[in-house]
């Protein structure tokens, strides 16, 4: 190994090891995750821009397996391992590689191989508290490391699905938003869609097949659907199942017969998508959007200001810290309140740290059900590249 590769692992091996003391004095009982992992898990449950950077390929004997993109779902799975029933409160911690795709060919802050030193809360229902707490761990590692300048950035997606929850809209609506939050110019484009020709989707699917399809009889539509592929010879595309191809399309159809989506409630999403404001100024300013949409989500903005206090309660620094309501980082598997630690140097498309809460995964990698779940990693690399000053 050369003497100036030896010397940057050296570095890196101390900065994992100092976030890794940190972790495990709070409480985190420090776990190593398999690296090669079945690819199934994971394309499933990280989304489309993760999936499409994931290393996978098929062993001898047939297995679909991958490289790890990341050390959140290899430690759900062992946890669900030790704890088949899952809800039983744990913390863990790791320090280790992870595995990317770069499609651009990677630059000193974005490598095929990375380290990743982190922390994971599992089967604690004081959802707020868990969030502040690891918020506040995450920080106080950084700190410890030698981290000094940088900046927290906070989302909701909660608070998101509230105000679609509130907003008069067909339920299909809210979960096709939801689903495109991930990807703005996708939000920005569906919202449009609904306000303006909702239906249009719905020209794409042949005639004899539009003509045959009815929203309110779905089995009679799913036959329709599987009778139609049959005689025209299509074979269904990746693992999508006929009744998945079937609710799809129904849905297509049940928008060509809706009204379109007011214009003052589509105004009034982008008013909150685009809301970009201090931490602490976050819950007065949806408060305020609310009470101009005659909508109450008060349970939600509640819960945002109590996790607020409480990270101020645990030492985080909230005035370095910005709320933006369109955040909500790339892994689909998020479900409420995310962050992000970002440096002036490295910048946004580059976070030091980062997570979240995602209270669906477990169930998807085995859990008999749902489990509040919240977690967050230090990309080491980047620290290490910020403590000494170099940006790519």
């Amino acid at each position: 190994m050369p003497a100036e590769t030896a010397k940057q692992f050296e570095a890196l091996e101390a900065s994992a090891q100092t976030l890794l003391s940190v972790f495990t004095r709070a409480g985190y009982e420090a776990v190593s995750p398999a690296i090669i992992q079945p690819a199934g898990v994971f394309l499933d449950v990280v989304g489309e821009t993760l999936r499409a950077r994931t290393y996978v390929f098929t062993d001898p004997d047939g297995d679909e397996l991958c490289m790890r993109p990341d050390l959140t779902v290899p430690t759900c799975r062992l946890h669900v391992e030790r704890h088949p029933e899952a809800a039983i409160p744990a913390k863990y911690s790791y320090n280790g590689p992870a595995f990317r795709f770069q499609p651009m060919g990677g630059d000193l802050a974005h490598t095929r191989e990375f380290r990743q030193t982190g922390i994971e809360s599992f089967g604690n229902a004081n959802r707020e508290q868990a969030e502040a707490e690891v918020v506040a761990t995450i920080a106080g590692g950084l700190a410890t490391a030698g981290l000094t300048g940088y900046a927290l950035r906070f989302g909701d997606l909660g608070l998101l699905r509230a105000i679609l929850r509130a907003a008069d809209m067909p339920a299909r609506w809210r979960r096709r938003l939801t689903h495109h939050f991930w990807h703005p110019p996708a939000f920005q484009a569906e919202l449009k869609r609904l306000t303006t020709s909702p239906g249009a989707v719905s020209e794409h699917i042949p005639k004899p097949l539009r003509e045959a399809l009815d929203p309110d009889d779905p089995e009679a539509a799913e036959s329709a659907v599987a009778a139609y592929l049959d005689t025209n010879g299509i074979e269904a595309l990746g693992a999508r199942t006929t009744a998945e191809i079937t609710e799809c399309l129904l849905d297509r159809v049940a928008d060509a017969r809706a009204e379109p989506l007011p214009a003052r409630t589509a105004a009034l999403i982008q008013s909150y998508v685009g809301i970009v404001v201090p931490a602490r100024q976050s819950p007065e300013r949806v408060r305020a959007l609310a009470a101009e949409m005659g909508i109450n989500i008060e349970a939600a903005v509640g819960a945002h200001e109590w996790r607020l206090e409480l990270m101020s309660r645990a030492g985080v620094d909230l005035d370095r810290a910005t709320f933006s309501a369109e955040f909500g980082r790339a892994l689909q598997y998020y479900t409420g309140f995310v962050f992000e630690v970002v440096t002036k140097d490295l910048g946004p498309r580059s976070p030091v740290a980062g997570g979240g809460r995602y209270d669906h995964l477990l169930k998807a990698v085995g859990a008999p059900g749902h489990v509040p779940a919240v977690g967050a990693a230090v990309h080491t690399d980047r620290l290490l590249a910020a403590l000494n000053g170099d940006a790519p």
